[in-house]
């Protein structure tokens, strides 16, 4: 019987172990770099923002070299725009629910490839001038590059493309450069 219990307890501290290798959780938060792209009329200039993103991370190991990283993040992004003859400019904040979902290449302990989708959900529009006029779902995708500075700490820094419209009244998608640090668990 003390065997059996010994069998026992050995067996759940490797599986525990494994686990713990093979999952981890985290949280994250950085700058953003924001712009929106599309066709504007010669009398609009833009300018991009700079805005914030945060949120929780996790990284499940599949192969030596393998993981994927699945994020749940606050994230805004947007514009300053500035017409011709206005003194003003008309600054457009969208804050998103954002769902990456990387592929992390490791070419190292210390260096990743990350790429992959990013589905984000609409969640709140600021703009300098009252129009409701945001797309509610956008789909993109990012690629970039992942630093682990030790075991838990991380630097990422990505580049992320809309691929759908992000207003309803106009030809203009989202591109973000965010550059992030974490923590992981």
């Amino acid at each position: 019987m003390k065997k059996i219990l010994l069998a026992a307890v050995l067996f759940i501290a490797t599986s525990a172990t494994i686990q713990a290798q093979l999952l981890k959780i985290g949280v994250k938060a950085g700058v953003n770099f924001a712009n929106q792209t599309g066709d504007f009329p010669d009398q609009i200039d833009k300018e991009g923002i700079t805005s914030y993103h945060a949120g929780l991370v996790a990284e499940v190991k599949l192969l030596d070299k393998f993981s994927i990283q699945p994020e749940l993040l606050y994230s805004t992004t947007g514009a300053s725009y500035k017409l011709s003859g206005v003194s003003e400019d008309i600054k457009n904040e969208l804050g998103y629910i954002s769902i990456p979902v990387m592929a992390k290449f490791y070419l190292n302990n210390t260096f990743s490839l990350e790429v992959g989708p990013q589905a984000s959900f609409l969640v709140s529009e600021r703009n300098d001038f009252d129009v409701k006029n945001g797309e509610t779902f956008e789909f993109g995708v990012n690629a970039g590059l992942g630093v682990k500075l030790t075991e838990n700490f991380f630097l990422q820094g990505r580049y992320g493309l809309g691929l759908t419209e992000a207003s309803k009244n106009a030809d203009v998608k989202n591109s973000v450069f965010q550059i992030s640090a974490g923590f992981m668990f």
